[in-house]
């Protein structure tokens, strides 16, 4: 059971299609338009709670061609153009270095120059980030988006169906359970949900809620319960 546990920080692929749209219909249609380079803005920048689904649009998109992903912490080089690379996708800015934020802030121009596309994203507005006065205008160009988290009955609603889509029946107080013992991510409940399915298989058990209990138990996960 131990390498369930390992596997629930394992990265996994994220895709458009796989992040969950709830209040987010308008910005999900845009982020589309970005990965086929058509929409009329260059410029996008998101904002949000953490765990919203910033980062995972940006893998999203970084995973169509011609497209360059660079977090707060990039390596030098990083945030050098290329006339190979129509799609920037530059992460976290609220914890950009001062040296990076100069070379996001001429990666910015430049990117306006040649017609390129970038999507930022961090913590709050443009206005209010901790950034260069000159950086927090250039990413407020285009358009701004307040990405917003699904509610709890959301969460369930979109796990419930992510277990109806692989035949896996849940007891109706597992899900609630897990919200309120368990990360509150989509990304670590859907692994979550993926440990369940393959220990209900491994045990011949139904899921319910001592099955639940049994599998954090099992998997020395007290450490991710809530108190």
């Amino acid at each position: 059971m131990k390498q369930l546990v390992l596997d629930l920080g394992a990265d996994q692929a994220q895709s458009l299609d796989s992040f969950e749209v709830g209040q987010n219909a308008e910005l999900a249609h845009l982020m589309h338009q970005f990965a086929s380079r058509s929409s009329r803005e260059h410029f996008a920048y998101l904002w949000g709670e953490t765990a919203a689904g910033k980062t995972h649009l940006l893998h999203a998109l970084a995973a169509t061609p011609a497209s360059r992903y660079i977090g707060a912490c990039a390596l030098e080089g990083a945030f050098t153009y290329s006339p190979d690379v129509s799609l920037y996708l530059l992460d976290d800015c609220g914890q950009l270095s001062p040296e990076a934020q100069i070379e996001a802030f001429a990666l910015f121009n430049q990117i306006r120059e040649h017609g390129a596309y970038m999507v930022s994203t961090g913590p709050v507005p443009p206005a209010v980030l901790p950034v260069r006065e000159d950086l927090r205008t250039r990413m407020g160009w285009g358009l701004v988006y307040q990405i917003h988290g699904l509610s709890d009955d959301e969460k369930i609603a979109a796990l419930t169906h992510a277990a109806d889509a692989r035949g896996l029946t849940l007891s109706a107080s597992v899900l609630p359970y897990l919200l309120s013992h368990f990360r509150r991510d989509m990304r670590s409940l859907s692994t979550m949900l993926d440990a369940l399915d393959q220990y209900s298989l491994e045990t011949q058990r139904p899921v319910t809620l001592p099955l639940l209990r049994d599998l954090l138990q099992q998997a020395k996960v007290e450490g991710e319960l809530k108190p």
